[in-house]
């Protein structure tokens, strides 16, 4: 997909443009997740690698974490574990046994911190394996050229 695709019509949603906001990005993983248009370029990228479910579980987690009525937090819970943690979940992570047994064995009392240990793992694979090749990729590449 190329940039105009990726961001058409968006421009006026966001504070600055995109095209010169992506070149902060290749600071830190942290830059890029930081904005809307830096996490709609990565989807992008990571849908292209069949691993999309990486950011989709790590913002279904910045939202769960922000959550303020108990009714609402068990919902969402319940949602984030049945598309994301459980075994044969639609677009099930890829955490170890552990984590994903601790998090079924409390799903029926969540709290704020239910996903914490499994986002970081989520975080740090993306960060160790996927940005690396999220910057040498076509869709930022062509993005920096965007910008210049």
């Amino acid at each position: 997909m190329d940039i105009n695709t990726l961001f058409k019509g968006r421009f006026c949603c966001f504070p600055k443009d995109p095209l010169e906001e992506a070149e902060t990005w290749g600071e830190s993983v942290d830059k890029l997740l930081g904005c809307k248009p830096g996490q709609a370029a990565f989807r992008e990228f990571l849908k292209s690698e069949y691993s999309e479910e990486n950011i989709l579980f790590w913002l279904a987690c910045e939202e769960y974490k922000n959550i303020t009525s108990l009714p609402e937090m068990i919902s969402s819970a319940n949602r984030i574990y049945s598309e994301f943690v459980e075994c044969e979940a639609p677009r099930q992570i890829n955490i170890d046994c552990g984590t994903r047994e601790n998090i079924t064995k409390n799903i029926s009392q969540p709290s704020l911190t239910s996903f914490d240990t499994a986002q970081k793992l989520i975080y740090s694979l993306m960060a160790r394996d996927c940005y690396p090749r999220f910057l040498k990729s076509d869709v930022y590449q062509d993005m920096l050229r965007g910008a210049r």
